[in-house]
């Protein structure tokens, strides 16, 4: 009786939040220019100039069949005694006016970041001065003059033709000293979150063009893939925001040989948590897709690009966010995208998008069926270290329109067999015809056939793991290992983010010896990885192997915390 009452009262909330929110009416594009630059993890900084070639390189997409909506000045735009009304000088010599008029003149609908109440580099105005809290870093919501101030500010650029707003940083716990005295820390945040809501929705009541979006403090745990799920987003921001985003993209604790599949990992862990907390898969913002030259997608250009954008159109969300250096992209990759996107956003429109498989950070297939009026898109993602049959949801003769390099996956009575780490793209019904090809992503190989081999490992010294194996001829060995805490989860290692952090291949090292000699060892995580990392991957070419004889592996980490390391082997053929 008590779980039905609790049934009943969660389906009201979900029903009164659906009544007063207002999502996007449909599904949107929008390109955000972080990590084009980025002042965070990195020290490239956002300037007029990037901002506008940026802005050609979105029109010239446009042109080949892109389709982009928005055009988001990230973080860093506002000059710092501003009060969020004036742009950063000289980074902007001209003030916004040039970008704002191409954004206008090309049907580009301008979007600006905002940090809600934390003092992002920026002075606290006059009118702000009686809600910072006590070690001004922050700002109460609903004492003092800032929140007035801030949404006057969103009014001021809504009138220059600004349609959307990206919040971010909140912290819902500032309060004045008075406040502090007054109330305690669960009111404090009641009533910031009560005021900022009521605010907003108001704003959206007058301005009924603007699109809202909020990334961090609305909610969720974004630190990795390996907690035990509790719910920690509250569902009453739905009533004002059209998404909320579930992470900055990052390894998930789930290890790769391929580093991108890592990635990709991640969101579709953190979009799954969304929605075992009852968050509509429309609402999530995945925010997965960062092509580009900085620290905050790890430098990773246009590696393995086109399975990300896949797996970001496949979530089903209905903002739809690019990051980075559009330049990258080519004519052939542009209309590449294009299709792809005009494929997944049609079936994004009709909401019907849902998972199935298992929970991402569990290492096991799972995936998202993209459901049209007469045809079905699966798109599935196999994480483990084996190649494995998965089931499909699915009726009737598909067709495998896209998928990694290397093992051919075999699509056979409603299932689908997929490589280690592998993706694929299956259409059913009018989605079984070549027209909706997508090809072959060549920069991701999977091996065509893996098994475990037996090795003994044991924790020499603190940080320390060592051990041997013996692999048979045509073989490549592969080595994955993981460093744990003391309470048993995988425990993540930084070296600090580019262009000064150390990257990952000096802090979780790798070595393997045969004969008294060093072997080479192919790796993909020596990065600056300003997110973490928890694990270590490699291979070892057989051409660089003595067959029949042992290799000594041996692993080391930096990490202080370390309680304990695991490792696995693998004979893999390509």
């Amino acid at each position: 009786m008590k779980h039905a009452f609790f049934a009943v009262c969660l389906c009201a909330a979900i029903l009164q939040a659906g009544e007063r929110s207002r999502p996007a009416p449909r599904p949107i594009s929008v390109y955000i220019n972080w990590a084009a630059y980025d002042e965070l993890s990195d020290n490239v900084e956002l300037t007029e100039e990037l901002a506008l070639r940026q802005l050609n390189e979105v029109l010239r997409l446009r042109r080949l069949g892109v389709r982009i909506d928005y055009y988001v000045n990230d973080c860093f735009w506002f000059s710092k005694e501003g009060g969020y009304r004036s742009f950063r000088k000289p980074h902007w010599p001209n003030g916004p006016d040039r970008w704002l008029e191409a954004c206008r003149r090309n049907g580009l609908k301008p979007g600006l970041w905002v940090a809600t109440n934390t003092l992002r580099g920026l002075t606290p105005l006059p009118e702000w001065k009686d809600s910072l809290n006590r070690s001004g870093d922050a700002l109460c919501l609903f004492e003092g003059g800032y929140l007035r101030h801030f949404i006057g500010s969103l009014q001021y650029w809504y009138d220059r033709g600004v349609r959307l707003y990206k919040f971010d940083f909140s912290n819902f716990e500032a309060a004045t000293p008075a406040a502090e005295k007054k109330y305690t820390r669960e009111e404090i945040v009641r009533r910031n979150m009560d005021a900022f809501r009521n605010a907003l929705f108001e704003f959206r009541e007058k301005n009924p063009e603007v699109v809202l979006i909020a990334y961090n403090g609305f909610g969720s745990e974004q630190r990795g893939t390996f907690a035990p799920f509790r719910k920690s987003v509250d569902l009453s921001w739905l009533d004002v925001f059209d998404s909320i985003y579930c992470g900055d993209p990052r390894p998930a604790d789930v290890p790769a040989i391929n580093f991108w599949r890592s990635k990709d990992i991640y969101s579709d862990h953190m979009v799954r948590r969304f929605e075992q907390d009852n968050f509509p898969l429309e609402r999530i913002d995945n925010s997965a897709f960062m092509i580009g030259t900085t620290g905050t997608c790890y430098n990773r250009r246009t590696s393995a690009w086109k399975g990300m954008l896949i797996l970001s159109l496949a979530r089903g969300g209905w903002v739809n966010t690019y990051y980075g250096n559009l330049e990258l992209l080519t004519e052939d990759d542009a209309r590449w995208f294009a299709k792809a996107q005009s494929m997944f956003m049609r079936l994004q429109e009709l909401g019907r998008t849902r998972t199935f498989g298992a929970v991402p950070g569990e290492g096991k297939p799972y995936g998202y069926v993209s459901a049209g009026e007469t045809g079905e898109i699966y798109t599935v993602v196999n994480p483990s270290q084996s190649i494995l049959k998965v089931d499909l949801p699915a009726k009737g003769e598909g067709r495998v329109l896209f998928r990694d390099a290397g093992f051919v996956p075999v699509l056979s009575g409603g299932a689908i067999t997929l490589g280690p780490e592998q993706m694929a793209v299956v259409g059913f019904g009018r989605y079984a015809d070549a027209s909706f090809d997508l090809g072959v992503q060549e920069d991701v190989v999977i091996p065509t056939r893996i098994r475990p081999l037996a090795a003994q490992f044991k924790q020499t010294a603190r940080g320390e793991l060592t051990g041997t194996v013996t692999v048979p001829a045509g073989e490549d060995l592969r080595i994955i290992m993981q460093q744990f805490g003391k309470d048993g989860y995988p425990l993540r290692t930084t070296g600090g983010s580019p262009p000064d952090g150390t990257s990952l291949g000096k802090l979780l090292r790798i070595t393997a010896t045969q004969d008294g000699k060093e072997l080479p060892i192919e790796i993909q995580y020596d990065k600056a990885i300003w997110s973490g990392l928890s694990w270590a991957a490699g291979e070892i070419k057989a051409r660089d192997l003595d067959p029949g004889k042992p290799v000594t592996i041996r692993f080391t980490t930096e990490e202080k915390q370390v309680h304990r390391m695991t490792a696995q082997t693998y004979g893999v053929v390509y």
